[in-house]
């Protein structure tokens, strides 16, 4: 069975373009790598993913496409054999991918219908060593996702894309590697939508010093900062100009991707939050909706 084994970037559709395009650049600490058909690409300083945020100009706020990788083109065909077998809905089926970065890939539509691509072969980028204190994003940790039937969301994650789990939150929350990293993805109830996309900070140091500068930006904290216990992670959530939710984190726990054991975390303020000393909570987190963009492709 051929699996994904990383995230490369999320697409969005945003009303307010220029707003999230600044954002990204100039507040959250991205690079603009590229501009092509009103699209803006924008890439991480500490990994060579060609880009890690794709922005369009769109009517109604939406996610266009959620990108994973691949080891090899081998894989990219088995594994769209493997959607195809689940019963998906395509997009598109394997080919040469046109957008900026290139590569060899497949969109579809998830159960749920959000968009997916999974690809390999992408042009690299450019990857620097990031230096303690200078606050900016490392590479995508992970990217949480509600379902309206989460379990069996889990079930399509690891039965055809190769996912595993690493551990639940209760019955409600379960978290997924795809590689060494304790989670890649989160599937949590609700109206089938992004929850949110977290990235990760060279150290605890750099995410503090993050949330100085996103405030002085004019960008309020909504929840943090914290310790989650699922992962470890230290976390900080704001919101994007277009009302997106977004996280820098660091210390995300490694386990072995073929023999860790999954446990269940019972639910509480201490399981939530380890330190407990942050402000809001998941309350003040944007309320999940049904994305505007269900069962519609958008642009490649």
């Amino acid at each position: 069975m051929a699996r994904v084994n990383d995230i490369r970037y999320v697409g969005y559709g945003v009303p307010d373009f220029a707003a999230e395009r600044d954002f990204y650049r100039d507040v959250w600490g991205l690079r603009e790598v590229g501009e092509q058909d009103e699209m803006a690409y924008f890439a991480c300083h500490g990994n060579d993913e060609h880009h890690v945020v794709r922005l369009r100009p769109a009517e109604d706020r939406r996610i266009d496409v959620i990108a994973l990788a691949a080891t090899d083109r081998a894989d990219v065909d088995q594994l769209h054999e493997q959607v195809v077998a689940a019963g998906c809905r395509m997009i598109f089926g394997p080919c040469e991918l046109q957008s900026v970065g290139g590569g060899y890939g497949f969109r579809f539509f998830s159960p749920d219908g959000l968009p997916f691509e999974v690809s390999s072969d992408v042009k690299r980028g450019q990857a620097r060593e990031m230096v303690r204190w200078e606050a900016v994003p490392q590479k995508i940790s992970h990217i949480v996702l509600h379902s309206p039937n989460h379990k069996a969301m889990v079930a399509f994650f690891v039965d055809v894309l190769g996912f595993k789990v690493s551990d639940w939150l209760g019955d409600f929350m379960c978290f997924l590697r795809c590689n060494s990293a304790h989670h890649r993805l989160a599937i949590l109830p609700g109206p089938p939508c992004l929850n949110h996309v977290a990235y990760d900070m060279l150290s605890l140091d750099d995410m503090m010093a993050g949330i100085s500068r996103l405030k002085k930006h004019g960008t309020d904290l909504r929840w943090g900062p914290g310790r989650h216990t699922a992962g470890n992670n230290t976390f900080s959530y704001f919101t994007t100009p277009n009302g997106f939710a977004v996280e820098y984190s660091s210390e995300l726990d490694e386990v072995d991707f073929d023999t860790h054991e999954d446990k269940v975390h019972p639910p509480g303020p201490g399981v939530m939050d380890q330190w407990g000393v942050g402000v809001g909570g998941p309350q003040t987190m944007p309320h999940p909706e049904a994305d505007a963009g269900l069962f519609q492709p958008a642009s490649a």
